[in-house]
């Protein structure tokens, strides 16, 4: 469920047991922020818990992150590929988030893995990344932190957005990011990277990305510091069609992969919407 990794960091592992009116069951995940556990209520039922790493206890940024993140999920999770929400609050002095269970794996995984579910069900896994994130902005959010990791996949092909830590509202215009530039670098859209201000076609740029990978298992920009990456995106003489990798690619498949990774954002989807239902075209989907 939501892809086992421990990277507990410099926190003690943390052991089962109980936490406020639930069992922590098992650690499934731990990330820079939280750990995520398999947990049960009083009935036995499961669910998913993200608690809040102890260490940030009196990190307000990191506090206000995690409340904000709860916050937006519990706006949106009304849609199928969007991961369920319950409430969020805190216990034992600790951040926490009640979500849905899931018997999944991150898109990631599923690369590393060559899992036969991505060859299966790929259409579909396009295509609900691409309502999940429509949903969101028709929502006035944009989740910036749009990539292979926060988009779980079940074993019969159903899939889940997660992770809104990162997530703000869609300004009128775009805006300048303030303090550090989060984000993973190779899903980051050129703008993010130069620190420009930024708005909802950073995450159409993010999604080009991921279907590129997810379609070609290689990356549109590979490289192994930001400053390469950024130079791979502007520059685009080294830049491979996907096509070259993938030689059943639908040609409106392709076209639409290569509007999402423009760099400039005013050449990209003016709404995303337009980009779904151009994806359901390329798809067959009606």
């Amino acid at each position: 469920m939501f892809g086992k990794s421990e990277k507990v960091g410099s926190d003690v592992k943390p052991a089962p047991g109980p936490f406020g009116r639930f069992y922590l069951q098992e650690l499934v995940n731990s990330g820079g922020m939280a750990d995520l556990w398999l947990a049960t209520d009083s009935n036995g039922k499961p669910f998913a818990i993200r608690r809040m790493h102890e260490r940030l206890r009196f990190n307000f940024g990191a506090r206000r992150r995690f409340v904000r993140g709860c916050e937006i999920l519990a706006s949106i999770s009304d849609h199928p590929a969007i991961i369920g929400y319950f409430e969020h609050g805190k216990a034992e002095g600790r951040l926490y988030c009640q979500m849905e269970y899931v018997e999944a794996a991150n898109l990631k995984e599923l690369y590393a893995r060559q899992d036969p579910v991505l060859l299966e069900n790929v259409a579909q896994i396009l295509l609900d990344m691409a309502s999940a994130l429509e949903h969101m902005h028709d929502n006035g959010y944009m989740h910036l932190d749009f990539k292979p990791e926060n988009v779980l996949v079940t074993p019969n092909g159903s899939l889940r957005l997660i992770d809104f830590d990162l997530a703000q509202p869609i300004p009128a215009k775009p805006k300048k990011q303030s303090g550090k530039n989060p984000g993973t670098p190779s899903y980051m859209a050129p703008e993010q990277l130069q620190g420009e201000p930024i708005s909802f076609p950073v995450d159409i740029f993010a999604f080009g990305v991921a279907a590129y990978e997810l379609l070609t298992n290689q990356k549109p920009f590979p490289g192994e510091t930001p400053a390469e990456i950024l130079r791979r995106q502007l520059d685009r003489s080294e830049f491979v069609p996907p096509s070259e990798f993938n030689g059943d690619m639908p040609r409106g498949l392709e076209n639409i992969i290569l509007r999402c990774l423009e760099r400039d954002p005013e050449r990209r989807y003016p709404f995303i919407g337009m980009m779904v239902r151009e994806l359901q075209s390329a798809l067959y989907v009606s």
